[in-house]
């Protein structure tokens, strides 16, 4: 597969694939097929740790490149069922779920508890599990917005998952108690040799000032990922940032002028190198979210999304809504176009 960037990437085009980074590369990590024994060969991870890192790693279309696809569904609870799998119905099916990530190519699948224990002894040894311990379930009246424990790590252990992975809202009224519990799980996962991804999100009304929404910008954002990195997640999860400048906007925490006129500008690369920066100078991977569902312009997001984040030094892309909503061979060629990024030696770091 040959992408056409300039049908996909527009008007863009050029900034996004000639850009240099404000910040140097020469100062970050880069992905590469050694990662794993690079970054944890010296640090306290188990070797089960890294052997399950390292499958993750070998496994789908990515294999031996030092980048990862992983396809994750867990919107049926975040979302609801209906809303998340009602524009194709085979979803609702667990098992279509680990077949799309397989035949998509993807380094992993991560979902459920009751996904991935109902498909666990026929799926487990094809593609690496990840399961996604804790969730916001959006049933309860009024609407809450909390992270609260779904599953276990001896469950994941149990059938035969790769890693685990979990979200914390930082910045939310409960995140002190939502890192204090990933927090422990992660050091029990990492005891039974599980790898461990967090979902680092931020989550405050206050993050919204005169109309502007501050929740994905670069600063924030940056700041998410280096306590999730603190608490030990091998790789993190972020949203692509949307703009910058929270700290400066909510006038809350503590930031640098350098941060916006040294470490970034208002370029998307630059502020996506900014989150890779928070994760340990690139040493834990960064993998940024597909995103939801556009409709028509969701092939050309996604590949734009995987442009970005490579570019700036990230490590891959999780998509889900954007594949899934999709009829199944379309939802195919979202996820292949991704992976396509990833080996195409056009698409350099910035």
């Amino acid at each position: 597969m040959s992408l056409n960037y300039e049908q996909l990437l527009g008007k863009d085009t050029a900034s996004l694939l000639e850009h240099k980074a404000k910040y140097s590369a020469d100062r970050l990590y880069k992905p590469n097929k050694e990662w794993v024994g690079d970054i944890f060969g010296t640090s306290d991870r188990s070797p089960t740790v890294m052997k399950n890192l390292q499958l993750i790693s070998n496994t789908g279309r990515l294999a031996n490149t030092g980048y990862i696809s992983i396809f994750p569904v867990d919107q049926g609870i975040e979302h609801s069922a209906g809303a998340s799998f009602a524009p194709n119905p085979d979803f609702f099916d667990p098992e279509t779920i680990v077949k799309f990530a397989y035949e998509g190519g993807c380094s992993a699948v991560a979902s459920t508890l009751g996904v991935l224990g109902l498909c666990s002894r026929k799926w487990a040894h094809k593609i690496p599990f990840v399961l996604k311990i804790n969730h916001n379930e959006f049933l309860s009246y009024p609407n809450k917005y909390d992270q609260n424990m779904f599953a276990s790590i001896k469950q994941a252990y149990n059938m035969g998952a790769a890693a685990v992975g979990a979200t914390v809202y930082f910045g939310s009224p409960e995140s002190a108690r939502q890192i204090r519990e990933v927090s422990e799980a992660f050091e029990q996962a990492h005891e039974l040799g599980l790898a461990t991804i967090l979902w680092c999100y931020t989550r405050n009304n206050g993050f919204k000032v005169d109309g502007v929404d501050y929740h994905n910008s670069a600063d924030l954002t940056g700041q998410a990922n280096h306590l999730g990195v603190t608490i030990q997640a091998d790789i993190i999860k972020q949203k692509l940032p949307e703009n910058n400048g929270g700290y400066l906007a909510t006038k809350h925490g503590k930031t640098d002028p350098r941060v916006y006129t040294e470490l970034t500008t208002d370029h998307p690369i630059d502020l996506c190198r900014y989150q890779a920066l928070n994760c340990y100078a690139g040493r834990i991977g960064l993998i940024n979210s597909g995103g939801a569902s556009s409709g028509a312009t969701d092939l050309a997001e996604a590949v734009r999304t995987a442009v970005i984040n490579k570019r700036a030094g990230g490590m891959g892309l999780i998509a889900g809504r954007k594949a899934f909503q999709k009829p199944f061979k379309e939802g195919i060629k979202i996820l292949e176009s991704i992976q396509e990024v990833y080996l195409d030696p056009r698409v350099t770091i910035a």
